[in-house]
């Protein structure tokens, strides 16, 4: 029976389209093309809810991929339209986490299930450094981030 995607407390959506590059020879999406979709959901994020990565850097931050965890639950196929959700798992002193669900945006059926932690480094060492107020409150919000749309979808 098909997991059915239920609705995660995001505050973020990226819908993408699954190109046939991105299929393998099982003609199902390459378990490691996951991974590049939780990289452009979490870009395209960061874009919306802190204005991008370059944000962190000019104040001379930035963060750094410590865990990345993604458990399947279905596949996606060539020209399938993905639905990303993003939602803050939590904001501890020098790390942050997020979870994603991948789910096929037609059928709602739950594809992955995705965790992500980074780490806030200082540019100038690399070394931890606390999360700073101004950006624990912008990945607190739970206000909704606009839709980014990458499908060709019309919504």
């Amino acid at each position: 029976m098909p997991n059915i995607h239920s609705d995660l407390k995001s505050n973020f959506t990226v819908l993408m389209r699954v190109r046939y590059g991105e299929c393998d020879a099982q003609q199902v999406v390459f378990n490691a093309r996951y991974a590049d979709y939780v990289d452009v959901a979490m870009t395209e994020y960061f874009r919306e809810a802190v204005g991008g990565f370059q944000t962190l850097l000019d104040k001379g931050l930035d963060n750094q991929v410590v865990s990345l965890q993604i458990d399947w639950l279905s596949s996606a196929r060539f020209d399938d339209v993905l639905e990303i959700n993003v939602a803050t798992n939590k904001v501890g002193n020098t790390s942050y986490s997020f979870e994603l669900t991948i789910v096929n945006a037609d059928s709602k059926i739950n594809i992955a299930n995705c965790r992500i932690t980074y780490v806030m480094v200082d540019t100038k060492t690399y070394q931890k450094t606390p999360v700073p107020d101004w950006l624990r409150d912008k990945l607190c919000n739970a206000e909704p981030l606009p839709l980014v749309n990458q499908s060709g979808v019309i919504s």
